[in-house]
């Protein structure tokens, strides 16, 4: 049977990396892309993804995808591998497009959709779109950015550029999702965001199995509240923020500075009760 053509396209691409802005990187990319589809609407969602940190990169992706429209094509470059051969993956998810290399950036967001529909990108799909001198340290711009471009402008589909493949085939996440037991739930700080605040890879969902629910992390036990206001400045929370994980807070202070966590700490959530 054959793979599915894809979404319709919607003329809009994201870009999600690890590149910074001190260097122009990511404008040459943006250049690429519109040399090539001048059409084209490109959103940064991020480009302070921490240097050779896939995981985030991934987290964000997953969370941030739905709220913009079918047919968007999200392009992630946070690729440690560039050059070697790790291969490039497009996948089609809820009516997406996403274009990323074979690191475990994708995984978890392909873990979470059984019938998503993933590509392996290959020599011959590239040189369909002209795709032929490509630097063996700057994928971004020479294969990502000009297959993100034709992509969006429904000029190609996943199913032309490569081979469908299993998920089972895919690179594992670098972080592994929250070990749920009966009494507990136990994830990880995932990501830092500009406030300092300790965002974690615990779905709010999670803590509805939980009466009282009581958030452990670093030397605090804290209970989970609504709003940053409920507590007055310096003081510590839980939460489940805007994108629905669990997050751990200081009204208007950096949480992060304040307990000397960042990526990686444990946290753990248990019952009040217990």
């Amino acid at each position: 049977m054959s793979a599915p053509a894809g979404p319709a396209a919607s003329g809009v691409i994201t870009l999600i990396t690890d590149f910074g802005e001190q260097d122009p990187f990511v404008g040459v990319m943006k250049g690429r892309i519109l040399g090539r589809n001048a059409a084209a609407r490109v959103i940064d969602l991020t480009h302070q993804i921490p240097p050779h940190w896939p995981a985030e990169a991934g987290f964000w992706l997953q969370r941030a995808f739905a709220y913009f429209p079918p047919g968007t094509v999200h392009v992630a470059v946070v690729d440690p591998g560039v050059g070697t051969s790790r291969d490039i993956l497009v996948a089609v998810i809820a009516g997406h497009l996403f274009l990323a290399p074979d690191n475990g950036l994708l995984a978890p967001l392909v873990n979470r959709h059984a019938d998503a529909q993933v590509f392996r990108l290959q020599p011959e799909g590239l040189a369909r779109l002209g795709i032929t001198r490509v630097s063996a340290t700057f994928h971004g711009r020479d294969i990502f950015a000009p297959v993100a471009a034709e992509l969006a402008a429904g000029r190609c589909h996943p199913a032309q550029l490569g081979q469908i493949t299993a998920h089972a085939s895919l690179v594992p996440a670098w972080v592994e999702e929250p070990v749920v037991e009966t009494a507990s739930v136990l994830g990880v700080v995932i990501t830092i965001d500009h406030f300092g605040n300790l965002i974690t890879n615990i779905d709010g969902t999670l803590l509805e199995r939980f009466r009282l629910p009581l958030v452990r992390a670093g030397h605090l036990a804290l209970p989970v509240l609504k709003t940053y206001g409920e507590r007055r400045p310096g003081e510590y929370l839980a939460l489940v923020n805007s994108f629905g994980v669990l997050e751990i807070a200081r009204a208007e202070q950096s949480a992060a500075d304040g307990l000397g966590l960042g990526r990686g700490a444990p946290v753990t959530v248990r019952d009040r009760t217990q």
